[in-house]
């Protein structure tokens, strides 16, 4: 994990380059590269240390996320997978003690998938250093400058959501 003083001249590097080219595409497009490289270093690493494939960790974060309880078949669709891989993903998670189903009491045809809670903080535990990361970020922005970059990241979702609709996948 870096340190405070590495973190600083890091985003100093980078400051330097995106006040320069702020409206440069490409310098954009190559720092979102950046940090969702570095996310995907995390989410593999913490895949592999539980047992996981990184689409698990991905399954794990769309129950996480859920607005509402998560059904196998909201899971499909938010991952883009066929009912089988989705059924062999939540029994690995289901198996690895991260998951459990739980049946809909009044249709018991309906299976609601819940975050275990211990496995809730082996996760949180792990991920931390990501959390400690997007909060010493954070802390270097004033309201004005973290509400565009909310609406930035919401638009950018959104987007993908469409590409994503658009090739069906």
């Amino acid at each position: 994990m870096a340190t405070a003083n590495q973190r600083g001249r890091r985003a100093h590097e980078w400051e330097s380059t995106a006040g320069a080219e702020a409206g440069d595409l490409h310098v954009l497009a190559a720092g979102l590269r950046r940090m969702n490289g570095e996310i995907n270093r995390l989410v593999h690493g913490f895949a592999a240390a539980h047992g996981l494939h990184a689409t698990d960790v991905q399954a794990l974060a769309a129950i996480l996320d859920a607005e509402e309880p998560m059904t196998p078949g909201r899971l499909r669709e938010h991952l883009g997978l066929t009912s089988g891989a989705v059924t062999a993903c939540v029994d690995r998670l289901e198996r690895a003690g991260h998951v459990r189903r739980v049946r809909e009491s009044a249709d018991r045809r309906v299976v609601h998938l819940h975050y275990v809670p211990d496995a809730r903080e082996s996760a949180r535990t792990y991920f931390r250093p990501l959390a400690q990361a997007a909060a010493a970020t954070r802390d270097r922005f004033d309201a004005e400058e973290l509400a565009v970059v909310v609406r930035f990241v919401a638009a950018m979702n959104d987007e993908l959501r469409l590409v994503r609709t658009a090739d069906g996948r």
